[in-house]
Parts: structure tokens; sequence; C-alpha cells
């Protein structure tokens, strides 16, 4: 990082508190500004004196008593600083929120820092329209400061994940307040806009729009007037990006409309599904996989990050871990042979309901070994993790509580993303109010995350044990289809779910699939079982299948 000026900082005044000003000097110094500490209690006239010797670009003030007294002293430092001519420089405070509440009203400092200032919003202030990782400069909007591409925005918030969460209510206006509500509080970094299903399936097709499901899943979006007044929305705060799920029909096309009106931050499709498959669009299967394929393409070669959203899809069905972790690497090899550079590999956990804890992360661990083996200099994976939400209780209490358990748990694959799912979802859809508490709740597992010495929670010999298990049964299926032909191939991959090499309970009577596979939940792992419960090797299902 290229070298910067010098920071001064200091406790003013009688404050002889300085935690809050050594942790500004530390983040100072990672963004490669040379510091310099005064200490506690510094009076006006020694600052002075400091500011002429060490000429600072920055100067970091830190009062946390009371808030009329602070105003006193600033008031007076000011005029001091003006007398001498030494207001010609950027000035930042820290104090507790009443505190900063009236410094800031005086009108004379840049930004002021409470308890609940995060260190990203000190980064974006100390960098001002600098920013950038490792020498590269960022696309900065407006006078934020925040990079509006999801690489950039990562290597901006590290030590940190990045925050998402899923937003779109059945009113377009309330979606448009509540976006507002959520960038003001720069409580995530990333929008998931939830659109309804008639935008997804019938967006350039309004006359097949049924006016009764309107805002059934998400947001109803009518043009791309609609899709620009939510980006608009989300322009304050801490100016979050914004990304929208593919559609279930004329995908590319909505495509270049998100990209175009939202500047989708990257593209989420799956590889198997949004068809007849799971009722969510007239495609047959073998159309709607030559189109996702497509879709991916046209992403990549725009250098847009893509996310196939494939394994979970699965695990909600209670297929078994085996089969979960192949479908994240065909879902995987599919996004590389389209030519995607950056990947985001999403892993949710608690999924399904009643999986233990070390077997959930056994199989996500399992997951990531196959989908490395195809990374190289041209493919790159980011982890995004989440909280499976058919585990949340509806208690609210209990819901709080497990989204930071199952945070916790998370952090163990070191993501680069969390996607945030907020504790009351089990009951409803979030609200704004809920969204920023669950984002909350999941900073504050981070902040003790970050400090570090959390025990390896990976290292366990059950949880290494099962890894490795998991990984030679997903390759036993993933071998299975190589062996009809190639894993790119919408005939090979339509001929695998409907000979029931991928299949899973819940796809009973479904039109395409088979639905004739059985799994139960022992030793705390999803696995496969034959009539009599007993567990099945992966070789002798597989084998069966060949048989049959």
């Amino acid at each position: 990082m290229h070298g910067r000026g010098l920071v001064l900082g200091a406790a003013i005044g009688d404050c002889v508190h300085v935690a809050g000003v050594i942790n500004f000097l530390a983040l100072a110094a990672e963004e490669g500004y040379r510091t310099v500490f005064l200490g506690p209690a510094v009076d006006p006239e020694r600052l002075i004196q400091a500011i002429e010797e060490h000429r600072p670009e920055i100067v970091g003030l830190s009062y946390r008593l009371t808030p009329s007294t602070a105003v006193e002293i600033l008031r007076s430092l000011r005029e001091s600083l003006t007398e001498r001519g030494l207001l010609n420089r950027r000035y930042l405070f820290g104090g507790t929120a009443p505190v900063c509440r009236a410094a800031s009203e005086m009108g004379w400092l840049e930004a002021c820092f409470d308890g609940t200032s995060e260190r990203a919003g000190v980064r974006a202030t100390l960098r001002g329209q600098e920013g950038g990782q490792d020498g590269e400069r960022p696309n900065l909007e407006g006078l934020a400061g925040y990079p509006s591409t999801l690489v950039q925005r990562i290597n901006w918030k590290r030590p940190k994940p990045i925050l998402r969460h899923h937003f779109g209510l059945p009113s377009f206006e309330a979606t448009v307040e509540g976006i507002t509500r959520l960038a003001e509080s720069g409580a995530l970094d990333v929008i998931s806009l939830g659109i309804d299903q008639n935008t997804q399936q019938s967006f350039f097709r309004p006359e097949e729009i049924d006016p009764s499901r309107d805002g059934s899943g998400g947001v109803p979006v009518r043009g791309q007037g609609h899709f620009c007044q939510l980006k608009a929305a989300s322009r304050a705060g801490n100016y979050p990006l914004m990304r929208c799920y593919s559609g279930t029909r004329d995908v590319t096309r909505l495509a270049g409309v998100l990209k175009e009106t939202i500047d989708n931050a990257w593209c989420a499709v799956p590889l198997l599904w949004y068809n007849v498959m799971d009722g969510r669009g007239p495609r047959s299967l073998r159309e709607s996989i030559a189109e996702a394929q497509e879709l991916m393409r046209w992403h990549a070669e725009r250098e847009i990050p893509v996310e196939v959203n494939e394994a979970h899809h699965w695990g909600l069905r209670r297929a078994h871990d085996a089969l979960v972790v192949a479908a994240g690497y065909l879902a995987a090899y599919n996004a590389k042979a389209a030519g995607v550079r950056n990947y985001v590999a999403q892993f949710m956990f608690n999924t399904p309901p009643g999986s233990a804890p070390a077997m959930d992360l056994a199989k996500m661990l399992g997951m990531i070994d196959l989908i490395r083996s195809l990374e190289d200099e041209n493919f790159s994976i980011i982890k995004e993790t989440r909280g499976g939400l058919a585990s949340f209780p509806a208690e609210p209490a209990r819901a709080r509580g497990h989204l930071a358990a199952s945070t916790y748990l998370q952090l163990a694959l070191e993501p680069e993303i969390i996607h945030v799912v907020a504790y009351c979802e089990a009951d409803h859809a979030a609200t704004p109010a809920e969204i920023i508490e669950s984002c909350g709740i999941v900073e504050g597992v981070l902040d003790q995350w970050i400090t570090g010495g959390f025990p390896d929670l990976a290292a366990s010999a059950e949880v290494q044990a099962r890894r490795r298990e998991v990984v030679e049964e997903a390759w036993e299926i993933i071998e299975a289809i190589r062996s009809i032909g190639s894993l790119t191939d919408p005939e090979v991959l339509a001929g695998a779910v409907e000979t029931g090499l991928l299949d899973a309970p819940d796809l009973k009577g479904n039109p395409v699939a088979r639905g004739e596979l059985k799994t139960a939940i022992i030793g705390g792992a999803c696995r496969s079982v034959d009539g009599q419960g007993r567990v099945l090797k992966e070789r002798h299902r597989v084998g069966r299948i060949y048989v049959s």
C-alpha cells in the first residue's frame, strides 16, 4: 500500500480514555499513515504545538465525558486553531454517542465516530477518495468512498466479510423506503433484491401478469424505471451494492436490464432449477440448463462474478450430504467452463434441519475441497455462507441465539460474504429494522472473531473423518455422471436427474425427477438409506441405478 501522510491523535481536555483513539491510530497505520499519539488529557496549547511541529494530514480528537464540556473544549480549540492558521487540515472526532451528536452540530469536524461506528466507515474516511487495495484505485461513488464492485468491496472490508441480506416487500413504495433506510444505517454491504414471481417470469410479457399474484415472493417491478428507482434509493449511507437473482424466463435479456439499472453486483443462477422441476416456470429441464450456461457466459464476458446457487436447492429437498457436495462441484465446474473468473460459492448451513454442527461443517469443507480442485489463475472462489431458513425457530429470542450460533460455525470457512438471514424470517419477512438488528447480531460475532484466538472447529478428528468420507462419496456421483458424458452437456445433466443419480426425497411425484431417494439424519449427518433405514453407501446406490 502506498505511503500517506501523518495522523496525530489525542484524548483532549480532561478525558483520560484512550482506547478509542488508539484503535483509530491502529486503523490509520493499517491504511499506510504514519501516526503520533499524544496521550490522555492533552490540553489545547500542547495539541496546537504538536500540530505545528508534526504538520499532520489528519488530527484525531477524542473525548468521552460530558457533552456540554466537550462543546466548550471544541469551541475554544477551534478559535485557537483559526488564530494560528491551523484549521486547514482534516479533523476527525471520536466519543460517546451523545458527545458525538453535540460535536457534529458544531460544523467544523469532518466526521464523528461513536461506539456504533463500523471500522469500514472509519477506513472509508481515512481513505477519502483514494481507497484501493494493493495499489488498485477502486470505483468510488459520490463522496462516500465506498467501492462499487464486489471484489473491491471484499478487499476494502477485510478482515471482516461483507454482509448481504435479502429484501423485497410486496409494496413497491415500502421497498423503496426500506432500501433507503438500510443504506442510511450502514448495517449491510449488499442489498439482495427480492423480486416477485410475476417479475421473474413475465417481466417482458406484461400481458401474462396476474395482478392477484403481485408481490408474491418479493417486490413487484414493472419496468426498467422501477429498477432504477430501487437503485437510486440505495445511494445513501454506505452506498451498498445491489444484486438480484436471475429470472425464470428470458434470463439473459433480464440480465441486461439488471446490469443497466441496478448495476447487478453478481449473477445468481441455478444450474438445474427454475423450471418445471420446481414449478417456478414453464421451461423444460434441458432448456433451463442451456439457458443457465448461456447466462454464465454472458456475465463472464463482462467480468461480472457469478454464483450458481445449486447445492442448497438439493439440500432444501433433503438430499443427502454427498449429493449436495457433488451438486456444488457441478455448479462450479459449469461456471468455470463458461469462462467465469470470480466464482461465488454459497454454503447454506443448517440444511436439512437436524444436521449436527460438526457434520454440517464437514460437508461444507468437503464441498470446498472439490471446488478448490478447479481453482487456477483464471478461476478463483469467493466463499459465501448463510444459515438455512428452515432451521430457524419462530420464537424471537431463540431465533436470535440461533443466528449467532450459526454465524459462529460459518466463520470456520473464513467467508468473504455472509448472507445474513434475519432472526424473524421463520415467522415473517424481515422489516428494515429487523434486518438492521440481525446484521448487528452478526457484527457482534465478527467483532469477537477478528480478535483471533478462536478454536479451530475444522481441526476436529470427527470433522476431518466425515470430510474425507463425504468427498469420496461425492466423487462416486460425479464419476457416474461423467461416465455418461460431459459434465456440461445439458442432455447428460438432465439424464442424471431423470435416472436418479441426482435425486431428493422431496421430489416425489415430480414431473422430471425420480423422487425415490431415501435419506435420514444418522450420527448428525444426512445420509442415503435403504428401505430398512440402513446407511446406503454411494457406490451401492449408484450401482443400483445402473442395474435398473
